[in-house]
């Protein structure tokens, strides 16, 4: 591979965003790349997967570079240069790329790949939590799982066709895509393209969806004409799988703290062609209140720490902070508690989050059904999934049953 001085400059650009801003890998790549209009699909492949490859590996490329953080310009080159090597790639001749010890940067990979949290670079705190949490065989497994690239998964809109359609329609734009065993609406890409700029997808027939995040809805049992409460719909991923398993009948009522979210998801529901959705923002607890014992089914896609989709997002390893966790899973217990009131008697609720940590699942669960609130609620059954096991995304997923 040749490498190109303007693709490996704007590398470095978005690296520095990143490392150095703080900002989203996500937003700064989506911004990097519409630099150069010039840059054909191979350029602006290289750009993406190269800055979300440094970035997963930032501490062990640091590590090796002898570089800390805030990185300077040269510190950014360095990790590139060790990047570049440890793929086997041949360095140019230019002056920020300084003449790199190619057999002492694989030497030192050697001898760091032997410490876990270098090997897979992640910080102490979080090495030492997913251990405690996990056990250390698991979490051994699992943060491996989890630094792998995610394959692109589309999960088919049934409002509007069918998987076989779909994957005829996708073959046409040369996209081969396979159904995967076990989930019902789900394909698999072979090979990674740009499913956006696709008929297919102007016209609705598809998501962008993990394979583990489409068993969230299904799980709910939803039936069309029921009155179902997504309560933070976001951009609504779960909430327009919900209208397609409702067949488009019933009340399907999207709730979210962020009103900017909803308009995303109206504008995503209108492409789908998904007519039952009603998106409420939660400007006070009036609008939670209004609708207490009254949902058949209840959908809390909690808030959380995203360690399950870190294939997905990997700068999370870098923001995530210690205190974190202990945050979240006093807002988790909170919106448990509050959200739980709209389901109806008899009504059924699904707990989720994207994370695979048991404080933020399992024991989120038990505390619930300890509470007050949760007395009148059963656990009917509960899914841990983990990427090590299955490919996909970490996620958890809780059944919960009201009485009376």
């Amino acid at each position: 591979m040749k490498l190109h001085r303007n693709l490996v400059f704007a590398v470095v650009d978005a690296l520095g965003n990143i490392f150095n801003d703080g900002e989203y890998a996500d937003k700064v790549v989506e911004k990097t790349l519409k630099r150069d209009k010039r840059w054909g699909s191979r350029d602006r492949g290289f750009i993406a997967e190269t800055t979300y490859d440094i970035v997963r590996w930032k501490r062990l490329y640091a590590e090796i570079a002898e570089v800390k953080a805030p990185y300077s310009r040269a510190n950014l080159f360095r990790m590139f240069a060790v990047w570049a090597v440890l793929k086997g790639i041949e360095l140019p001749d230019w002056k920020q790329l300084e003449p790199v010890p190619t057999r002492r940067i694989k030497g030192k990979f050697d001898e760091l790949s032997k410490i876990r949290k270098f090997k897979e670079s992640i910080p102490d705190w979080l090495d030492e939590l997913g251990e405690k949490a996990l056990g250390d065989k698991l979490w051994s497994k699992e943060i491996a799982a989890l630094n792998q690239q995610a394959s692109v998964i589309l999960r088919v809109n049934t409002l509007k066709t069918t998987k076989e359609k779909l994957r005829k329609a996708l073959l046409d734009d040369g996209i081969v895509a396979e159904p995967i065993k076990g989930y019902a609406s789900a394909l698999q890409l072979i090979e990674r393209a740009n499913v956006f700029t696709t008929k297919s997808f102007k016209d609705g027939f598809f998501e962008v969806q993990d394979a583990s995040s489409q068993l969230v809805s299904e799980f709910l049992d939803v039936k069309p004409g029921q009155r179902v409460i997504d309560t933070c719909a976001g951009a609504g991923g779960k909430t327009l799988h919900l209208a397609a398993l409702m067949e488009n009948k019933g009340q399907l009522i999207a709730l979210d703290i962020y009103g900017n979210k909803l308009k995303e998801l109206k504008r995503r529901a209108r492409r789908n062609g998904a007519h039952n959705i009603e998106p409420r923002t939660i400007e006070s607890t009036k609008v939670i209140k209004k609708l207490y014992n009254s949902a058949d089914r209840v959908l809390i896609d909690a808030p959380c720490t995203g360690l399950g989709v870190l294939r997905r997002n990997p700068d999370a390893k870098w923001k995530l902070q210690p205190d974190f966790l202990e945050k979240i899973t006093k807002t988790q217990q909170e919106i448990l508690r509050s959200y739980s009131k709209m389901v109806k008697p008899r009504g059924k609720m699904v707990y989720a989050t994207c994370s695979i940590l048991p404080q933020e699942n399992s024991e989120q669960v038990l505390s619930f059904l300890a509470s007050e609130e949760g007395k009148e609620f059963t656990l009917a059954k509960e899914n841990k999934i983990y990427a090590s096991k299955t490919g996909f995304d970490g996620f958890y997923m809780a059944l919960l049953e009201r009485s009376n």
